[in-house]
């Protein structure tokens, strides 16, 4: 008898949620890089890589605490984060601004679209010594760079975001006498926010990639500019740790983008994903 009852009683069985699936692929990549750095390191030894092609991996994390410590690390880590920020969020306004404008009228995309993507084609490395040319070797130039490239990016998401609203919705709210401002804010915005976040994102990534390239071209402050006196002394491993450096900035800030996305596009159903 108790065991039929035992048996009606229903038992709430651990169903395996996608959390755990994502957590065991993070364990096979952890593993995964885990392996090649001891591969990378076991071939450095043995002389299959020369140092100054590739160091060893154990230089490198020398190399990045030397250089993360370093009195002079921090003044340039300065100036190459005010240029990427500046830059992205200079180029979204303007970018948002922009593509809210011709969003709403179908004759001025058609007049704007093609100088925007001829600008878009030029290869912005070429802009670069006219910036300097322009505003000098300070910052200034660099935050130009990194406005030209984060601006695309963010202009055509937004543009399709706006355009991708569904019409039947729109007449939805036509009928229901909605003013324009409305329509904007309660249907048009919203529908156009997941667009938008997709085009910050790699929006940001390109501010920090214009700076960095900036930096290259002319500059006497700067990661940019560490990274091309280290390359020049030959000296490989700092210059794979500021490439490590660099990467972790850029991580950083895309976390943050991703963070207000997830705050702000709520509704979104990120987890959908197979």
């Amino acid at each position: 008898m108790k065991a039929a009852i035992e048996k009606s009683i229903p038992v709430n069985k651990p169903r395996t949620t996608q959390k755990k699936y994502v957590k065991k692929e993070a364990v096979y990549s952890i593993l995964l890089l885990i392996s090649l750095l001891f591969l990378w390191e076991f071939l450095s030894r043995i002389g299959v890589f020369h140092p100054l092609i590739l160091p060893a991996p154990s230089l490198v994390l020398v190399a990045t605490f030397e250089l993360i410590t370093a009195g002079y690390f921090y003044p340039h880590f300065g100036v190459t984060l005010y240029e990427t920020i500046a830059g992205f969020f200079i180029g979204s306004f303007l970018a948002l601004i922009l593509g809210i404008i011709v969003s709403s009228n179908q004759t001025l995309y058609k007049v704007l679209n093609p100088f925007i993507v001829a600008f878009q084609v030029i290869p912005k490395i070429a802009l670069a010594p006219i910036f300097i040319t322009w505003f000098g070797f300070g910052p200034t130039a660099k935050v130009v760079m990194a406005i030209t490239l984060c601006f695309f990016p963010t202009f055509v998401n937004t543009v399709v975001g706006l355009k991708s609203v569904d019409e039947e919705s729109r007449l939805l709210f036509q009928s229901m006498v909605a003013s324009k401002r409305d329509v904007f804010l309660k249907l048009s915005l919203p529908t156009a926010l997941p667009f938008i976040f997709a085009g910050l994102k790699s929006s940001l990534t390109f501010a920090l990639i214009g700076a960095i390239v900036g930096e290259f071209v002319g500059a006497n402050e700067g990661l940019g500019m560490l990274l091309d006196t280290f390359n020049f002394q030959l000296d490989m491993a700092s210059v794979y740790a500021l490439i490590i450096v660099l990467s972790i900035i850029g991580l950083v800030l895309y976390l943050l983008i991703e963070w207000l996305d997830r705050k702000i596009v709520f509704w979104g159903d990120r987890d959908k994903i197979n």
